[in-house]
């Protein structure tokens, strides 16, 4: 069940109400592995240059089901570098300073023998670079692409040409707005639908996420999570749970030509909301390198039983 993300592995520093961090691991390529890799192997394509240490490799072997062979290392260059601070109520963070590095470069290489994946994730970099690496793996069953704000705002024409070859789109709600003018996210998911995807995913905070798809909407509550302390990579790794799911069962049950269906991904925004709670526990990706089975499998019958009333 190859699963692959495409994106970026940063080095982030982080200051929230909660304390700081300086120059942890992060990068949306890097959350969404951790992630998924809980659910299903995962193979990563990513660059990093020369001060990406002993210590971010380190935080990358505790996931042993993540690949790295597609981590193209640059000693000339540097790892892209993002610092930012959150406000009181975590819902909003300012931006201190970003740090291209590689991000400015010829994006990284897809090893030979990665290019048979099957699910593929296109974590949020610039829609010209996701569409070039989406052409490396021709025998997809489901493509998936994140995106922002800045995208939809400098390179609007390269992402709506990327929505017309992929199979869903994840965005938050605000995201959702900007790229369509709808404020409600069922309105804006169906104009979203326009553009060629199959589904969108729009994430709302700590309201939940609606999926709006060909077949149907499903919506999920937020996890109630009560230990705050860092909300970076959070939506990375709600998508790599939900992707993580989706590639195991599709796998286990419809290996071929079988579409991905509407419950597999129902299911995978479930798992997808669980391991995002987890995420925000921690600077950088701690939490998740601590979680165990008997952890996740507890909170995610907790939720079901908030989520679904009976």
């Amino acid at each position: 069940m190859p699963l692959i993300v495409t994106g970026t592995i940063g080095i982030d520093s982080v200051e929230t109400p909660t304390g700081k961090a300086d120059r942890v691991l992060g990068g949306s390529a890097t959350y969404f592995s951790a992630a998924a890799s809980f659910f299903a192997p995962v193979r990563m394509v990513a660059a990093v240059g020369g001060d990406f240490d002993d210590a971010h490799k380190h935080t990358m072997a505790r996931f042993p089901n993540v690949c790295v062979v597609g981590m193209e290392e640059r000693p000339e260059s540097k790892t892209f570098a993002w610092g930012g601070k959150y406000l009181e109520n975590m819902n909003v963070r300012e931006t201190l300073f970003t740090e291209l590095g590689v991000l400015a470069e010829a994006p990284p290489l897809t090893p030979q023998e990665y290019r048979d994946s099957k699910y593929v994730f296109l974590a949020n970099t610039h829609p010209a670079v996701q569409r070039e690496l989406l052409s490396n793996f021709p025998d997809r069953t489901i493509a998936v692409a994140d995106t922002m704000d800045l995208w939809i705002d400098t390179a609007n024409d390269d992402l709506k040409a990327l929505l017309g070859e992929v199979d869903g789109l994840v965005l938050n709600d605000q995201e959702a707005l900007q790229l369509t003018g709808k404020r409600n996210p069922i309105t804006a998911g169906r104009a979203i639908l326009d553009l060629g995807p199959s589904f969108a995913v729009i994430k709302k905070g700590e309201h939940g996420c609606v999926m709006v798809h060909r077949e149907g909407i499903a919506a999920l509550p937020a996890y109630p999570a009560e230990n705050v302390v860092d909300p970076t990579g959070a939506g990375d790794s709600f998508a790599g749970g939900m992707m993580g799911h989706v590639a195991a069962r599709h796998t286990a049950e419809h290996f071929g030509a079988d579409p991905v269906t509407f419950d597999m991904l129902q299911e995978g925004l479930v798992r997808g909301t669980v391991i995002a709670s987890f995420t925000l526990e921690s600077f950088s990706l701690d939490r998740l390198a601590e979680l165990n089975e008997r952890e996740l499998n507890e909170r995610m019958q907790e939720f079901q039983k908030i989520a679904c009333a009976d």
